[in-house]
């Protein structure tokens, strides 16, 4: 007699998964148990479409993002490098892959990309990656897919093309042409506090940001740090930025112009009255 065991399978599933964090299990219409879904700490970005990341591919992003601006690359380099990271390993900081491939964009050191710790260094993956796309003549009219498979040289050469809406509405948010649309939720014990959280943060963006900090000068305090800039486009790269590495930086809130985002919340709010709006500077506050 033949025996379902699909039930057995879950329940075994969700013996590993259960301790690595809340599970959700569906079920299709036809009754088969699905696989099931690993919820984590998550972030949503919405700008003219909607993507979510966890934390730790949220800040990948916004590397990559960070790179490229500080570089002078325009939103459509962006969009490539975000669509490649996305294919090749789901903005995941890889160790190991196909052959000698590591990395965010899996390049490999035996074609000349570096030497493996080098390469798992997200910003010297960026932008050796922006480099390469500059040397491909035509780029910026190029499909998402052809100039990323120019730089790649996969085996797949389409494989880039089903990222580039979700790559779009990322680099909308990044580039900051959106207004509050990077929204993380963060919940249990800070990572860092204090003088440590403030320090962590501004040498992040010292690390992403580089030379272009300069032009919108930023000073840590012990509760925090500010950054100012000198439009809304600028302010919210910044804001954006400082969500997306909320995680790991012990970030409680951010505010620019009229709104506000609160670690626990994961949204951004209206400003009370009582504090007032200012639009020259980003105000970044950590965890005491």
């Amino acid at each position: 007699m033949w025996v379902r065991r699909t039930p057995i399978v879950v329940l075994a599933l969700l013996a590993v998964v259960g301790t690595l964090g809340v599970v959700v299990v569906m079920r299709g219409m036809s009754g088969d148990i699905k696989l099931p879904k690993i919820i984590g700490p998550e972030c949503t970005v919405k700008a003219d479409g909607e993507v979510t990341l966890d934390s730790v591919q949220m800040a990948n992003a916004a590397t990559i993002s960070a790179v490229g601006i500080r570089r002078g690359m325009p939103e459509r380099a962006v969009v490539i490098a975000l669509a490649t990271a996305l294919q090749e390993s789901k903005l995941e900081n890889l160790e190991t892959g196909d052959r000698d491939s590591v990395g965010l964009f899996q390049q490999r050191p035996s074609q000349g990309w570096g030497t493996p710790e080098k390469i798992q260094d997200p910003r010297y993956a960026a932008d050796k990656f922006y480099t390469a796309l500059k040397k491909v003549k035509g780029w910026e009219k190029m499909r998402v897919t052809d100039a990323a498979q120019r730089v790649q040289r996969s085996a797949y050469p389409n494989a880039y093309a089903k990222w580039a809406d979700e790559s779009a509405v990322l680099a909308r948010a990044l580039t900051g042409r959106a207004t509050g649309a990077v929204a993380c939720t963060v919940t249990g014990s800070p990572v860092l506090r204090g003088a440590a959280a403030a320090a962590a943060l501004m040498n992040g963006l010292k690390l992403d940001w580089g030379k272009g900090l300069a032009k919108t000068p930023a000073a840590a305090q012990a509760a925090g740090l500010t950054v100012a800039v000198s439009d809304a486009s600028t302010g919210w790269r910044y804001a954006h930025w400082l969500v997306s590495h909320a995680s790991a930086t012990g970030l409680e809130r951010v505010r620019f112009a009229d709104l506000e985002w609160h670690a626990p919340d994961g949204k951004w709010q209206p400003v009370t009255a009582d504090a007032g709006v200012d639009e020259r500077q980003v105000i970044a506050q950590v965890f005491s």
